[in-house]
């Protein structure tokens, strides 16, 4: 019988973020859960600053990640130019994830459409 992977949402706070070529994009701050659907549809990554000051958040739409068991961490194939450039917001100010406008930025900028869930 195989299993299915499943990992808790604490064990993904914190995690270490990648790109494919192995470079350091950050780390998982939060996952973000649309209540009505019950799916997640953020993971909040903190990306940029040294030692937690200065860096800058960013929404990144749950598809956009991978995991990578072996690592143990995250995968987000974007080079740091393009999430640097990502719409990010302060960790003292987060925005409004359910907007429209902001939820189609987001999934635009990772080339993704967002799929209401059924």
């Amino acid at each position: 019988m195989t299993r299915t992977p499943i990992l808790s949402g604490t064990s993904i706070i914190g995690d270490d973020v990648r790109n494919a070529q192995g470079e350091d994009l950050g780390d998982i701050k939060d996952i973000m859960i649309d209540l009505n659907s019950g799916r997640i549809e953020y993971a909040v990554l903190s990306f940029g600053g040294f030692l937690g000051m200065g860096d800058k958040y960013f929404a990144v739409p749950w598809e956009a990640l991978s995991v990578d068991q072996k690592e143990k961490c995250m995968v987000l194939n974007v080079d740091k130019e393009t999430l640097k450039e990502a719409p990010g917001f302060d960790k003292d100010e987060w925005p409004n994830f359910a907007d429209s406008t902001f939820r189609e930025s987001v999934y635009g900028h990772y080339g993704l459409r967002y799929k209401r869930a059924a």
